[in-house]
């Protein structure tokens, strides 16, 4: 029986990976050692989260061990998504209440939440061939969305998987928090800092900080939206 989302199911064959995606081998294993420690955990490739029709795609790093990797949502059960499903509750891009499971009936209006690497990396820190290895899996799924107009990057590995992902040139679009750029499609790119417990506790991101991000991205989202 199938038990795929209609967002998961658009996506396939290939914009999603499969549940024992072999591409990595580091990250393979480390997946099958959580699953013998863990194994009523989610365990495997974090699928994308929220609207099929998206004008606004968040892109993050990579699924947390005891967040996303445990719940199979991205920025669920850990410290980081607490403030970003609040932010984007604030700004209407979310329904409902967010309870820190896949179960709380929460969904996404407008947004998408994709990870540049879809398996959880061992603390944390993916290789530079591992991201590579599974940029396809965050340039086809937002070269897929037909009203794709905003693209957030949670941190410098998101906001340089996001630039390769859409077709633009590093070092030209350099990353810094709030900084905005235009992609060769025409998609604006937004840079914040991550979203992650460290930036928080040391106050290298701010509420207001991440609130401003997405204040922009809403505006420029309008501007963007064709007159009825």
């Amino acid at each position: 029986m199938d038990t795929a989302t209609p967002l998961e199911t658009s996506l396939r064959p290939a914009r999603e990976p499969g549940r024992d995606c072999p591409l990595c081998p580091r990250l393979a294993a480390f997946r099958d050692e959580q699953r013998v420690q863990h194994p009523d955990w989610f365990n495997a490739p974090v699928p994308i989260f929220g609207d099929e029709n998206a004008w606004l795609a968040i892109v993050g790093l990579a699924p947390g061990l005891q967040g996303a990797n445990r719940t199979g949502r991205p920025f669920t059960g850990d410290f980081a998504g607490v403030l970003l499903y609040e932010t984007l509750l604030k700004y209407g891009l979310a329904r409902g209440d967010y309870a820190a499971s896949p179960e709380d009936g929460l969904t996404l209006e407008g947004a998408i939440i994709v990870n540049a690497v879809r398996c959880v990396p061992p603390q944390n820190k993916p290789t530079p061939e591992e991201i590579r290895t599974c940029r396809p899996f965050l340039e086809n799924p937002l070269a897929a969305l037909p009203n794709l107009k905003v693209v957030v990057a949670l941190g410098q590995i998101a906001h340089q998987s996001a630039v390769k992902s859409l077709h633009g040139k590093l070092p030209k679009y350099r990353f810094g928090h709030l900084a905005e750029h235009v992609l060769p499609s025409g998609v604006r790119l937004i840079d914040s800092y991550h979203c992650s417990r460290y930036n928080q506790n040391t106050g290298r991101l701010t509420a207001e900080m991440f609130d401003a991000v997405f204040a922009r991205a809403v505006a420029v989202g309008v501007a963007a939206a064709p007159a009825c």
